[in-house]
């Protein structure tokens, strides 16, 4: 159990207009949805009525993109006001964003951008979390990113600086392992040390997700299926963390809601395992016990 008390909502999917009509019509059976906050904060129309039926049947989780938590421009704060409003009219678990920058002087590049990892950035973005935090009258959840470039002046690795920040800010953590291979790729480090190293008590979630390798580097695309190196590390993750709620992401290319909800149950074959996952085995390699979810 994380430290926060937040519940594992079992195996969720992100909420997508082009399945809109088949949640509505079809009520699948899934545990829980995650919404792009960004999505719903600005609009009264149609995708703000299809999130509010749909948080009257699912739990919610938001998921945003834009907070800037490690920027340099003032915090945002209607932003957040919008943000707050949203969460407490769908009763959302939990609100997420990433450990990065999105712009400067105002201007939005609608991009995750990679951050220095040394005290300075540390000391700037854990006061911002604390911030955020107290405005929100919730813990903040921050997500790992992928990246494509590091900065000569980090000091610390990435685990390290996430381990650091969430002592220091107290804040979650949502280890997207997908990100985590993907950045282990492009620079060159050995993932499960990145998972083994993160305090299992601050994960309150899991993303998945699928990416492009262009043989020399791997883009974070979210349009296709999760490769098994990936699954395999999601069950080292499991091993340390225990049952912790999982979410599949699909983003473009994306298929009918009954392929992305299948992919996403493949999870259920490391949750809930008699013995702790100590190596790289596929699912069909340990015996599972299911939990209910």
């Amino acid at each position: 159990m994380n430290r926060f008390h937040f519940p594992d909502l079992g195996i969720g999917v992100g909420l997508r207009t082009v399945h809109f009509k088949h949640i509505l019509g079809s009520q699948p059976d899934v545990d829980w949805f995650e919404a792009l906050s960004e999505n719903y904060m600005d609009t009264g129309g149609r995708p703000r009525y299809v999130l509010e039926k749909v948080a009257e049947r699912y739990p919610i989780v938001l998921h945003g993109v834009s907070l800037s938590i490690g920027g340099t421009d003032p915090l945002d704060f209607d932003y957040l006001r919008k943000l707050k409003a949203l969460a407490r009219s769908v009763n959302a678990r939990w609100i997420s964003d990433h450990l990065c920058w999105t712009g400067v002087s105002g201007r939005n590049v609608h991009d995750l951008l990679p951050m220095p990892y040394n005290a300075e950035s540390l000391r700037h973005t854990a006061g911002r979390v604390k911030i955020v935090s107290d405005f929100l009258e919730t813990p903040l959840v921050v997500e790992n990113p992928s990246s494509y470039v590091e900065f000569t002046t980090s000091t610390m690795t990435e685990w390290d600086f996430l381990a650091e920040l969430a002592a220091e800010s107290d804040c979650g953590l949502l280890l997207d392992v997908n990100n985590i291979y993907v950045s282990s790729f492009n620079h060159s480090f050995d993932p499960n040390v990145y998972v083994d190293a993160i305090p299992a008590d601050r994960v309150v979630q899991v993303h998945l997700a699928g990416h492009q390798n262009h043989g020399t580097h791997i883009i974070d695309t979210h349009n296709d299926f999760v490769i098994d190196e990936v699954w395999s590390l999601y069950g080292r993750a499991c091993a340390r963390i225990g049952d912790v709620s999982t979410l599949m992401e699909w983003d473009a290319d994306i298929p009918d809601f009954e392929t992305v909800h299948a992919e996403a149950r493949k999870a259920e074959a490391f949750r809930s395992v008699e013995q702790p996952i100590t190596d790289n085995r596929q699912p069909d390699e340990v015996e599972v016990v299911y939990a209910a979810i």
